[in-house]
């Protein structure tokens, strides 16, 4: 790793996004000695998902050892899995102890950036109409950043109070009243336990049943705290045995099926101890192959349905009303309030952004058929621009933090080597490109995650969302900048 005093120059990096994704890399060049580098923000403070979603239970589904930086463990978690203050709070002290409070630029919104030829320079536009330069171009605003709403007609007619559960609105007092959760998935699960014995009555409206296990969570004791901060390696342990078994359930979802079959007793066996109803357990009982759609943690989720405030319908919405939700039976549901927890846009990358490369290629074109990116990093044509959480880096299981640290390594390796003077931008090779997007395909192909539709795969079947193997495997591929796969271009000043 380079150190400050062996960097021959300070190419300069412009990072979007202040999550995780773009600490991390914020955190590597630092480390590595280089300081010449901003992170553009586009609200008031970092933080990314962990800032924006402030629903009741916001957590982790990922046990807080593993879902840290390796090199950053906090031995003062309350609890085994993290909550959203909690984990936000890391990350602001995080960005404290990493000194990069003086590389910030909070409520700057990049709406565009392009990739200048002649200059090897990348122009970063903001939404105020100011153009920053930058010899390196990091977009780290993630999968999960954009809330998607529902195609449903009748949505603005509505005469309560409505809100995306990543836009909570805490102003909204739902004690008493009827509250009508649109979506079943992982945000869902979490605050609908918490609304719940607030809420006058309840309509879950589910449109296919998730595949639930037990969340094995616990609060740490001070004498465990103090573990921790004597003996690290106990933490460290901890962190492995997490990482060890996302790696089983991952190689059983990828590549032995047959390996599922513990996670599918579970997953019947707690559906028979809290659904004593039959008709309630069916409805709650998934359709599709396990792992085709995001597993969910929890303890409260099924306890909270069978209470007898709470009614779950399966019959498909057809309209939103002034007074509440209509369903295909004809049957109006009465609402005060309608949340609806339906998720992000993950497989729009980088959707908002107007990014364009050499020759002024469009990104937006370029992946017209679905997003890729070599290593889920790099796109021909588009030199010097290196993605964070990137197409085919989300994960079925793990921590996403795992991958990121692995880009970052990956990224600072491309900086470092255009500090030599004969190399002003690199461009990876479309035939490398083509290659890999090629065999990522064909693996996916054989996955569960081509088994049923889910927010991992586009409208055509194509998997732009999660990686095919072992983060051991995505590890072992990231280690190493091969410049062999690169185009090394050199612009000579003033030509």
């Amino acid at each position: 790793m380079s150190t400050a005093s062996s960097v021959v120059s300070q190419p300069s990096v412009v990072i979007v996004g202040s999550g995780f994704g773009g600490l991390g890399v914020a955190i590597e060049l630092k480390r590595a000695g280089f300081d010449d580098f901003t992170i553009l923000e586009r609200a008031d403070e970092i933080g990314g998902v962990w800032r924006e979603n402030t629903y009741p239970g916001a957590g982790c589904d990922v046990p807080s050892p593993l879902y840290s930086f390796s090199y950053e463990p906090n031995p003062d978690w309350p609890k085994r899995y993290a909550l959203q203050p909690d984990i936000h709070a890391y990350m602001k002290r995080v960005v404290v102890k990493y000194g990069l409070e003086s590389h910030l630029r909070l409520g700057t919104e990049v709406i565009g950036a392009s990739f200048d030829e002649e200059h090897a320079l990348w122009r970063i536009i903001t939404a105020a109409g100011e153009t920053l330069e930058a010899n390196v171009f990091v977009p780290a605003v993630g999968q999960l950043s954009r809330p998607t709403w529902p195609d449903i007609p009748g949505q603005d007619t509505f005469a309560g109070p409505s809100f995306h559960s990543a836009l909570w609105d805490h102003d909204v007092d739902l004690t008493g009243k009827r509250v009508a959760v649109i979506g079943t998935g992982a945000s869902a699960i979490q605050f609908v336990p918490e609304i719940q014995p607030k809420a006058g009555h309840l309509e879950i409206f589910q449109r296919s049943a998730p595949y639930i296990l037990q969340k094995n969570d616990a609060r740490y004791r001070d004498w465990q705290h103090r573990l921790f901060k004597r003996l690290p390696a106990t933490q460290l342990l901890g962190r492995l045995r997490i990482w060890l078994l996302a790696e089983y359930a991952t190689f059983s979802m990828t590549a032995q099926p047959m390996f599922v079959k513990p996670f599918l007793l579970r997953t019947a066996q707690l559906r028979r101890r809290h659904l004593k109803d039959a008709a309630l357990r069916e409805k709650l009982k998934p359709g599709y192959q396990l792992g085709c759609k995001r597993i969910l943690f929890t303890n409260d989720y099924l306890p909270a349905v069978t209470q007898p405030n709470v009614h779950v319908e399966t019959a498909r919405i057809t309209e939103i009303t002034p007074a509440g939700v209509r369903t295909e039976d004809g049957a109006e549901h009465p609402a005060d309030v309608v949340i609806y927890g339906t998720g992000f846009t993950a497989t729009d990358f980088l959707g908002q952004l107007d990014i364009r490369g050499a020759g002024g290629r469009v990104l937006a074109e370029t992946w017209s058929g679905g997003a890729r990116a070599y290593l889920g990093i790099t796109v021909p044509g588009f030199p010097n621009m290196f993605c964070v959480y990137g197409p085919n880096t989300n994960l079925g299981a793990g921590s996403i933090i795992y991958m990121i640290e692995r880009q970052a390594r990956y990224i600072r390796q491309a900086v470092e080597h255009l500090t030599k003077p004969d190399v002003s931008y690199v461009d990876v090779r479309p035939e490398v490109e083509d290659g890999y997007d090629e065999e990522i395909q064909r693996r996916l192909a054989k996955s569960v995650w081509t088994r049923c539709a889910s927010w991992y795969r586009q409208d055509d079947g194509r998997v732009s969302t999660n990686w095919p193997g072992l983060v051991s495997e995505y590890s072992r591929r990231t280690r190493k900048l091969d410049l062999a796969e690169y185009r090394s271009v050199a612009v000579k000043v003033g030509s």
